[in-house]
Formats: structure tokens, sequence, C-alpha cells
């Protein structure tokens, strides 16, 4: 993580970590927090930046308004109480921030009673982290709720990452060729799709299909070999992934054993997703995505 002192560094930054989370409705102010982790704020913001991919500020804003939007959904409390006790001097600071974030006003998202957009929080502990070769390398999961939907493309039955013999190496960008070659992008709705139907595998997930699809909003026909797809509504743990696909085995492995435990989630045996923001992602062997993992609150943990 840092070189040969690497366990050391590794400690104090989760130090940093497990701080924030405990006073998240207080005051936290960088200087502070630097001193906290024996470094200079300027070592200290450059180090969080380089493992999170966030600047301070950014982690506590989110994580505070990520915590007050789960308030909003598992309590009746008052909006001020929730606005307060998460850190925020006014309702309208509150109303703001949150608005700014989540796109909607924290009543508007009561009303709806979905969780989306929620930030959790980045966890080192003693527990293995993920892959060296990420950017950034400590990773922090995203919980989202999608709908239902309507979804086109081209599909292939592949050995996937956890098979002996896996190939989706040579399928899966053969399959997004194909879709880009026949699919023109303005008639694509959100962002191109890899679907991965890990709940019609026969054999515990080893092979499954495998789309390269996205919704479709245009009105000719559908191209040769395409086919329609319907994926039910679903809450996921929304997973960052940046570096070499080589390295996305490690990144699901340390999710299911390191992340998911204590998380208050367990997952579902279902239909997975790759999200691709942009086209120019899927090419070469960096990859930039998320990696969707159907979840839904464990009744153990309570």
């Amino acid at each position: 993580m840092f070189g040969a002192n690497a366990r050391a560094a590794q400690n104090r930054l989760d130090a940093v970590l497990t701080y924030i989370h405990q006073h998240l409705g207080g005051p936290l102010k960088v200087d502070f927090l630097a001193s906290q982790a024996g470094w200079s704020r300027w070592q200290f913001q450059r180090v969080f930046g380089a493992q999170t991919g966030l600047s301070v500020a950014q982690y506590v804003r989110e994580l505070r308004l990520s915590r007050a939007a789960e308030a909003l959904l598992s309590t009746k409390a008052r909006q001020l109480d929730i606005a307060l006790d998460c850190g925020f001097d006014s309702e309208i600071s509150f109303n703001r921030a949150f608005k700014q974030v989540f796109g909607c006003t924290p009543g508007d998202y009561r009303r709806k009673g979905v969780r989306s957009g929620l930030k959790t929080p980045i966890r080192i502990g003693n527990t293995p982290l993920p892959p060296a070769e990420l950017t950034p390398r400590l990773l922090q999961v995203r919980v989202e709720s999608r709908p239902a939907m309507e979804l086109v493309g081209v599909s292939k039955i592949i050995q996937g990452l956890f098979s002996s013999q896996p190939n989706f190496s040579s399928i899966v960008p053969a399959l997004w060729r194909e879709f880009l070659a026949a699919m023109p992008l303005n008639e694509c709705a959100g962002p191109l799709l890899g679907v991965l139907e890990v709940s019609r595998s026969e054999d515990q997930g080893k092979s499954f299909p495998y789309w390269a699809a996205a919704e479709y909003r245009g009105h000719s026909e559908l191209p040769s070999g395409f086919e329609k797809l319907s994926v039910p509504a679903q809450q996921y743990a929304a997973i960052p992934f940046q570096g070499p696909i080589h390295a996305l085995d490690k990144t699901l492995e340390w999710f299911l054993r390191h992340w998911l435990p204590g998380s208050g989630y367990r997952a579902l045996y279902g239909v997975d997703l790759e999200v691709y923001p942009q086209v120019n992602t899927l090419s070469g062997d960096h990859t930039a995505m998320e990696y969707w993992v159907p979840i839904e609150p464990d009744p153990t943990n309570v």
C-alpha cells in the first residue's frame, strides 16, 4: 500500500476512518484528523485521496447524507432532528446538500421509500484489502435500487470468474464488439449493461448466460441476433472497479468475504450487472465500471 511501511500506514488510515465513522454528527476538521494519523495536513489529504479517490470533505459529506437518507427511511424522526444528528447546523443547509447528492428533497426521498445512492463506510481493519492493481484501492460500496428493466442485446453462455476454466476474457469482448457494431448508441437509453444471469446457472454459478445489453428506445426492428431480456426490480451493492480485468475476481472475492459480512446485507442468487458509463471503458485490459450484486437486508442483523 505504501511500500515497506504498508501495514503501519494502513493502520493509521484505518484509525482515522474509524474516528470519522464514529463522529459523523460532530465537527471533523482536516487538521485534527491529520494529527490523529500523525501526518501533516498535506500528507493526510494526499494519502486519503490516493487511496479512496475522494477528498476528506467529500467523504464526510456523503456519509453524513447517506446516514440521513437511511434515517429518513427507517425512522419517523423529524427532518430537523435528522439534520442536526448528521452534523448539519440547519434544516436549510441539510435540504440543499441532500438535493445536490440525491437529486430530490429529503421529504421526496422519504415518500419514495427506496434505498438508492447510499454510500457505505470504507472499512480496513485487519481484513485483506482489494487487489493492489485497483485505482483507487480502498473501495466505497454504494447501495442502489433499480426498477424493472426491459433490455435488448446479444448473449452467450460463459464460464465465469469462479469456473476452473474461465473463458469470459475472450467471449465477453467479442459480444460487446458485436453489440456496438450493430446497435446505434443513440437508440440506447442509460448506461451499457453487462448482464450476468447467475440465477440460470446449473452448476452453482460457474457457467451462465452473459448479455451485452442496454435499454432500447429505438423504434426500428432489432438487429439480427438481438433478443429482449427482462430484468426484475432489485436492490444492489454497487462495487466501483478501475483496473485490469484480471483483478475483478479478487475484487468480488474481497466483497463477498470481507465487505458483506457485517454490512447488514446478504447477497442474493439473481442477476448481476456490469454498469459501463462510457463506451471507451470497454476497450483494452484496463476497465472502468461498477459491478452490481443483488442484495437484501439481512434479517439476522438486527
